[in-house]
């Protein structure tokens, strides 16, 4: 549906003394960027036409242009051929920061849920010991889930935690990162690796998509306080719905 919630032009903060005003197509896409992140545009959201963009701020078509190109570089609006310009339903995660799926769901607006796979104690896989820093044969809790938004599938997640910090997975009702925070064991930095993969029949299945669909495979490595591993996870997601940035200073 299209959305009423048109920014205030140019409705920020003047610059202060001596700083230089930015271009008008930057200050266009900060307007509907803190629109969207503030939730007055929800996901899916369809914005103006650029015609009617143009008439709002009194500039050019080009500049309006310019200002949507930015806000797709940020994978904040997405347009489709012969539709429209939305308001992007893929999530974004920040390698830079420790977060979990719930947090990143709700950051963006939406409700997490999710489905569990598997929930129990089991022997540690040899990648598991090696991650985690077991000896062979040594226990851990696995919570396996398919983790969606909104009612959209978008991730499977696998996560192997050190009994200690977990004697009990059926606790975890919804955010593991939340039951682990009351237990004071709340992973504080992590290792990840990421790397681009086709989804096989199984795990597409579960995120309702096309076999051999692009997906995106991550493992972690979360550490406590005490700089000791005590969470290894292995998640694929959903190449069309999800994606990683960074932060280069």
């Amino acid at each position: 549906m299209m959305s009423d919630a048109v920014p205030t032009p140019f409705s920020g903060p003047p610059p202060t003394s001596g700083e230089e005003e930015a271009p008008l197509y930057v200050r266009i896409a900060g307007d509907y960027a803190e629109r969207i992140r503030e939730g007055a545009l929800s996901p899916g959201d369809a914005l103006p036409p650029e015609r009617k963009i143009a008439e709002i701020y009194g500039v050019s078509r080009v500049t309006v242009r310019r200002a949507l190109e930015q806000l797709v570089l940020e994978g904040l609006i997405e347009q489709r051929q012969g539709s429209g310009t939305y308001v992007s339903q893929r999530l974004q995660q920040p390698l830079s920061v420790l977060t979990s799926f719930t947090e990143d769901v709700r950051a963006r607006g939406m409700t997490p849920n999710s489905q569990f796979l598997d929930r129990a104690i089991g022997i540690a896989t040899p990648e598991e010991a090696i991650g985690l820093g077991l000896k062979p044969g040594q226990g851990v809790s696995r919570i396996a889930r398919l983790r969606s938004a909104d009612g959209i599938p978008l991730a499977i997640e696998t996560a192997a935690v050190v009994l200690d910090a977990l004697p009990d997975p059926t606790v975890v009702t919804d955010s593991l990162y939340d039951v682990l925070s009351s237990r004071g064991m709340r992973p504080v930095r992590a290792i990840q690796r990421l790397s681009a993969v086709a989804l096989d029949k199984r795990n597409a299945e579960l995120l309702d998509v096309p076999p051999g669909s692009p997906g995106l495979y991550m493992v972690r490595v979360g550490y406590d306080a005490g700089d000791r591993p005590i969470e290894y996870t292995r998640s694929f997601y959903r190449g069309d719905r999800w994606d990683f940035i960074t932060e280069l200073a």
